[in-house]
């Protein structure tokens, strides 16, 4: 035997010593106690899976992940679709139901499958050790260690529970338990980068699994079908697999309040700490269900010294205030974020020199004009504008008005916002249309003495990933928009229309006296 195997038999006894030792059983409980506490807890699945496995839910569980557990458990034909952020415990959550299901005989014969059969025997790893170490398994349902049946890769137990683990692309031929066909098919960690840079790699897994895994079960028979998988490209198995779906649970690692989604696990400390390591795409990608590529279309983002603001004619604050209290996601799919920007034009160039995208209330986004406008100061004069079309008129009228008023009181500053109430046409092309050629000939500049602040990077970010799907927020972004279109027409009116005398028109028409 070489090292390496003496080894991989010292871990995994070792692991299953680990479960051995955090199962422990009531030595007072009589068979009769026992069997009472097994209906009970088989009649609250939750409290089940915290009883059989508390090495593995040693945090307490999320309300979304109680919802799950309740919703796939309780409908034996289902199709489901777990896309949970990293650090949720999608795979281990998937762990506690089909063996919550299996050992109270609701289902037979489980099917795992994987981007490959060496990823699919790691994550069945977990099943084939409980069954074999875990002593509450053993007293509440016998043990279940079946010799002759007991491989990495396919075992069956003393209860006639089958398991098998498969690549994608093998023969599922074969799955059967007897007269019982799969009635559990779980695809856990079946896309992959690689796989998804290839759409004919992604076609092929598909094809698989529709083709020959899938009709493997029973049509008379109710099946549980469960993929457990990031949304880690537009076109992958899991998003096709999600359109297809009963049930499609998208969770990110923070919820539409930009809070942890598990508090009770992933702190907002060790949150930030993670991200900070990490590119905005990464992020996004394994941590927000959001593939995103750098977009093609603001190529430059150019940073540079922003001029005295002496020598503006005048500066515009801008703020794009959406209707919502809402603290969540961005506009593009996921709600919206508020913005205010400073910004001014001298000699074509447009000057972003600073401002705020943030996730906060309506006392805020008024809050931050004042901000803006007490640190331009009395350098230069400061027009104050805030998209206001005919939808958000009664809210402008009936929120942002008090807050207005109540700020000017507390403060003793005396400050007008003027609603924009030119219509707007499609936000992308907007967008693209009146910033991109200023990006391109290097006319739209950032202060770079704000490059590093989270508001202006947030900005860079949303420059560099807007395509024209919006598939990442662009609320900055058509703020600055906004704001560069009402410094244009303000310019206009502001420039005196040049009369040319009749007189001097004379010698270009014979005709005229």
């Amino acid at each position: 035997m070489k090292q390496e195997e003496r080894d991989a038999i010292r871990d995994w006894e070792e692991y299953k010593q680990s479960i051995y030792c955090s199962t422990e059983v009531d030595p007072t409980m009589s068979p009769a106690d026992i069997e009472k506490h097994r209906l009970y807890l088989e009649a609250h699945p939750v409290e089940w899976i915290k009883f059989f496995f508390p090495k593995y839910a040693k945090y307490e569980f999320a309300p979304f992940h109680v919802k799950a557990i309740n919703r796939i458990i309780g409908n034996p034909e289902w199709y489901e679709v777990l896309s949970w952020s990293r650090e949720l415990a999608k795979s281990t959550v998937c762990m506690f139901i089909i063996m919550f299901l299996t050992l109270t005989k609701k289902k037979r014969n489980v099917v795992l499958a994987s981007n490959s059969v060496d990823n699919a025997e790691r994550l069945l790893a977990p099943y084939k050790a409980n069954l074999e170490a875990n002593q509450r398994i053993k007293a509440y349902y016998g043990d279940q260690v079946n010799l002759g049946n007991w491989t990495a890769r396919e075992f069956i137990t003393k209860d006639g529970a089958a398991f098998r683990a498969l690549g994608a692309g093998m023969s599922p031929r074969g799955s059967r338990n007897e007269e019982i066909r799969p009635d559990i098919e779980v695809m856990d960690d079946f896309d992959t980068d690689e796989a998804c840079n290839n759409p004919d790699t992604i076609e092929k897994n598909w094809n698989w699994f529709e083709n020959a895994l899938y009709p493997t079960r029973s049509i008379s028979e109710p099946t549980l079908i469960l993929w457990c998988g990031n949304i880690i490209a537009k076109d992958c198995c899991i998003t096709r697999a999600g359109k297809m779906a009963d049930h499609w649970d998208i969770i990110n690692i923070r919820d539409d309040k930009g809070k942890s989604t598990w508090p009770q696990k992933n702190t907002e400390e060790m949150i930030d700490r993670i991200l900070s390591k990490i590119s905005m795409k990464a992020q996004q990608g394994e941590y927000f269900n959001n593939p995103v590529s750098e977009g093609k279309i603001f190529k430059n983002r150019t940073f540079g010294k922003i001029p005295s603001l002496k020598k503006f004619r005048f500066l515009v604050v801008y703020g794009d205030p959406t209707q919502s209290e809402q603290k969540g996601k961005a506009k593009n799919k996921k709600g919206s974020r508020k913005a205010v920007w400073l910004c001014g034009e001298i000699d074509d160039v447009l000057y972003i020199i600073k401002g705020f995208i943030f996730k906060g209330s309506n006392a805020d986004f008024i809050n931050f004009y004042f901000v803006l406008h007490k640190w331009v100061g009395n350098r230069c004069p400061v027009y104050h504008y805030i998209e206001n079309n005919s939808m958000q008129d009664p809210f402008f009228q009936q929120v942002f008005k008090p807050h207005l008023a109540k700020h000017r009181i507390t403060t003793g500053v005396n400050i007008t916002i003027t609603p924009d109430e030119e219509r707007k046409t499609d936000k992308a092309v907007r967008i693209e249309a009146n910033l991109e050629p200023m990006d391109r000939e290097g006319r739209l500049i950032m202060n770079i003495d704000e490059k590093e602040e989270p508001n202006m990077a947030e900005l860079n970010n949303e420059f560099q990933y807007f395509d024209m799907a919006l598939n990442y927020p662009a609320d900055g972004i058509d703020c600055i928009e906004g704001a560069k279109r009402v410094i244009e027409n303000k310019l206009q009116e502001l420039t005196p229309a040049t009369v040319i005398p009749a007189k001097s028109m004379r010698k270009f028409n014979k005709y005229r006296r």
